[in-house]
C-alpha cells in the first residue's frame, strides 16, 4: 500500500484585474454591496483563468481543484481553527505526526518472514522528502524480536587481541569524544523479492529495507585504542548484539579502523529501543546486518569467525554452484521513488520525478534518468548536501504526454561504479539470489496514469 499526497498546481492570477477607480473608492468609502459583488465577480474570473491556465498545460482537474472563489467555502468562511484557541503547548509530551498523516507508516509483507521473532518492518520511501528518514518510519530488521534495556545495566566488552580487555558501561561510552555523521542502511536482502521477476507492487516493499539518519557515537577505532589492539595480528573484529539471536557479524580491521561507529544517537536524540537502544554498531556501507544491534561484545582476531549469518544465511549462491561468503559493501544503488508502484498520475503535464541513490563505496557522482526504458538518458539534479556512503536526493523535471512510459534511475559512485541493469546482473549472478540486487528498478507508467513495477530485459 502506498501512501497518496495530492498536491494542486495553482498558478499566480493576471495583475491588474481590479481598477486603480474601483481601489481608491474601496479606501475612500469602504465595502458597500455593490462592490463587495464585484470583487466576488473578479476573483472567481480570476480563478477561471488560472483554471484555463491549468487546462492548457495539461491538468484536466485544475478547474476542479481551485474553484471560482464565489462557491469555495473554504476562503470565503474561517474555519473553527481560524476562529478558536488551539491545543495548549506540550499537549502531546512527545509530538506525533498529523492524524491527516496516518497512512504513512511501516509495514510488513505478507509474502515475507513474518513471525514474532523475525521479521521486516518496511520504510514508506514513497512518502518521504529529502535524505532523512524519521525514526519512527526507520526500517526495522529483527531476528529475535526487539527489547527495551535498562541502559544502566548494559555493558560492552572488548576482547581478543588486546592488550587490556575492557568492559565499559553506556555511561563510560558517552563520557568520549563523540561524532555525529549522516549515513544510509540497507539490509542485504533490499529488493531480495524482485530477482525472479516483478513480486511486489511499490516502493515501499521493492526497496523499503532502506534508511538513513544521522547517528551519534564514539569510533571504534578510539575504543580499539584504549584497550590497545594488537595491530600486528589483529584482521577482523566479531561484533555481537545482545538479543536472543546472538547474531553476530565479522567486519574486516580496515573497516574497523575507518569510520565504524559505537552510536547511542540518532536524529538528534538516543536510539529507538527496536534500532538498538542503547548502543548498536553502525558500520557505513557495509550491508545492514552488519550493524549489530544492541551491541554487547567487540571480539579481535586474526581470521573470519564464519558465524551462523555469514555462513548459512547472507550469502550469495553463484551460478558454478559456490557460495560467495562475507560479503560487506551495499554497491551503488537507485530508485524512484515518486511516480512509483501504486501511485496515479492524475493527468498529462509537469511532473518532478525524484528518487534516491546510495553507494557503499562512498559519494553518489550522478544519476541518470529514462522515460522511455533505458533507450534515452537524461542527467538528473543532485540536491544537497552529497556525503559518502550517504542517500542522495535526485530530481528532474518531466512532461508526462499521457502515453505509457517506463521510467529509470541509474546511479553513478565516485568509485566510476555504473548502477548495473538486472540482465547485466543476472549475467555475474545467475537466477538463484536472494542478497544483494541492486539492479536498476523500473516503473512503467499506463496511459490510465497506474504505476506499475515491471522489469526490463
Amino acid at each position: 500500500m502506498s501512501n497518496s499526497r495530492s498536491y494542486g498546481r495553482i498558478q499566480s492570477a493576471p495583475e491588474n484585474f481590479i481598477s486603480d477607480e474601483l481601489i481608491a473608492e474601496i479606501n475612500a468609502d469602504g465595502l458597500n454591496d455593490t462592490r463587495r459583488n464585484f470583487l466576488r465577480r473578479s476573483f472567481a474570473a480570476a480563478a477561471g483563468v488560472v483554471a484555463a491556465s491549468g487546462l492548457a498545460t495539461g491538468n484536466a482537474n485544475a478547474a476542479a481543484d481551485h474553484p471560482g472563489l464565489d462557491g469555495d467555502p473554504a476562503i470565503l468562511k474561517l474555519p473553527k481553527h481560524s476562529t478558536s484557541l488551539g491545543n495548549p503547548v506540550a499537549h502531546t509530551p512527545y509530538g506525533m505526526p498529523s492524524r491527516h498523516e496516518a497512512n504513512l507508516q511501516r509495514r510488513e509483507s505478507p509474502g515475507l518472514t513474518k513471525k514474532r521473532e523475525s521479521g521486516v518492518a518496511f520504510t514508506p520511501l514513497q512518502g518521504l522528502f529529502g535524505i532523512i528518514t524519521p525514526s519512527g518510519l526507520h526500517f526495522e530488521r529483527h531476528h529475535a524480536g526487539w527489547h527495551d534495556i535498562d541502559p544502566a545495566s548494559h555493558r560492552l566488552m572488548i576482547n581478543g587481541l588486546v592488550a587490556n580487555a575492557k568492559v565499559y558501561t553506556v555511561g563510560d561510552l558517552m563520557r568520549l569524544p563523540s561524532v555525529s555523521r549522516m549515513h544510509f542502511i540497507e539490509c542485504g536482502a533490499n529488493t531480495a523479492m524482485d530477482w525472479g521477476g516483478p513480486a511486489v507492487p511499490s516502493v515501499q516493499y521493492t526497496h523499503g529495507m532502506l534508511s538513513c539518519s544521522e547517528f551519534t557515537g564514539v569510533p571504534l577505532s578510539l575504543l580499539l585504542e584504549d584497550c590497545g589492539i594488537d595491530k600486528s595480528k589483529a584482521k577482523f573484529v566479531l561484533a555481537e548484539g545482545a538479543d536472543g539471536a546472538s547474531l553476530t557479524r565479522t567486519i574486516p580491521i580496515e573497516r574497523a579502523l575507518d569510520d565504524v561507529l559505537v552510536a547511542w544517537g540518532m536524529n538528534g536524540e538516543m536510539l529507538r529501543p527496536e534500532n538498538g537502544y542503547p548502543i548498536r554498531l553502525v558500520v557505513p556501507g557495509a550491508q545492514g546486518v552488519s550493524w549489530v544491534k544492541w551491541l554487547r561484545r567487540i571480539e579481535v582476531g586474526d581470521a573470519p569467525y564464519a558465524t551462523r549469518e555469514e555462513s548459512t544465511q547472507y550469502i550469495d549462491l553463484m551460478p558454478d554452484g559456490s557460495v560467495r561468503q562475507y560479503t560487506l559493501i551495499q554497491e551503488c544503488k537507485s530508485v524512484i521513488t515518486t511516480p512509483s508502484g501504486g501511485q496515479i498520475l492524475m493527468d498529462k503535464g509537469f511532473y518532478n520525478i525524484t528518487g534516491l541513490a546510495w553507494s557503499g563505496r562512498g559519494k553518489i557522482t550522478r544519476v541518470d534518468v529514462s522515460v522511455d526504458g533505458g533507450r534515452n538518458w537524461k542527467t538528473a539534479r543532485l540536491e544537497s548536501p552529497v556525503l559518502s556512503k550517504c542517500l542522495t536526493r535526485f530530481n528532474i523535471d518531466w512532461q508526462w504526454d499521457g502515453k505509457p512510459a517506463i521510467l529509470q534511475s541509474r546511479a553513478i559512485d565516485e568509485t566510476g561504479y555504473v548502477q548495473p541493469r538486472m540482465q547485466e546482473l543476472r549475467a555475474v549472478r545467475g537466477t538463484r539470489s536472494v542478497y544483494h540486487n541492486n539492479a536498476i528498478q523500473s516503473w512503467r507508467v499506463e496511459s490510465s496514469g497506474e504505476v506499475f513495477n515491471v522489469q526490463i530485459s
